[in-house]
């Protein structure tokens, strides 16, 4: 377990691709982060979460008072998300803003979707980082925190993540999972009001897969 900073009221982690956050629902026995961590920190509160798929850094708090400090913060936006992918496609524009409202937990897949009539508001900001043949590397920065949500966005622009099956793209040699990395994350610390960042480097799968496609 790579964890990148911790202190008595908080725990920095870069979480590996793969693992849940919580107990999965169809496998009831199968490891999860927040038990894996209990196990050698003691009790730790769930602050946000990570897609089973998705790799990066996270933030867990270690006591109830700086859960809640934490917890505004994330509802209040005021912590700051940048999450790095590849997508399919060539995107003509160089930012975009997409602001589609998102309905989350649909259907037997579970998938979230685009409902301009019933789901929820959702923004994010995409900025160009690299450009290929066939694929883009992009930066990804959710104002709002809904499930799938920059999957989601990506795929409603035409273009989504690498290897994301579940949000239209064909399977991949390039990367075994939805090329999706939660690159850095700023929040306020609970307690000394500091502003702080932490970064996780890419994992190897990605790093190859960025390798691969020349970016």
């Amino acid at each position: 377990m790579n964890i990148i900073f911790q202190d008595q009221h908080l725990l920095i982690l870069d979480k590996p691709a793969g693992i849940p956050v919580l107990p999965d629902g169809w496998d009831k026995d199968a490891p999860y982060l927040v038990k894996m961590l209990e196990e050698e920190f003691g009790k730790i509160f769930v602050v946000h979460r990570l897609d089973k798929i998705t790799s990066g850094v996270m933030v867990f708090a270690r006591d109830a008072e700086s859960h809640r400090a934490f917890s505004l913060q994330f509802e209040n936006h005021e912590a700051e998300k940048i999450y790095h992918a590849i997508v399919e496609g060539i995107p003509k524009w160089d930012e975009k803003i997409t602001k589609r409202p998102l309905r989350v937990n649909v259907g037997h897949k579970h998938r979230t979707v685009v409902d301009d009539r019933n789901g929820k508001p959702s923004e994010t900001r995409f900025g160009i980082l690299g450009r290929g043949q066939a694929h883009s590397w992009v930066e990804a920065a959710p104002k709002t925190g809904r499930t799938h949500q920059v999957r989601v966005h990506a795929a409603a622009l035409g273009h989504p993540l690498v290897g994301d099956v579940l949000y239209g793209a064909p399977e991949s040699k390039v990367i075994a999972r939805p090329a999706l990395h939660a690159r850095s994350l700023t929040f306020t610390h609970p307690m000394t009001q500091a502003r702080l960042t932490f970064e996780a480097e890419y994992p190897r799968d990605l790093a190859a897969a960025l390798k691969l496609l020349e970016f």
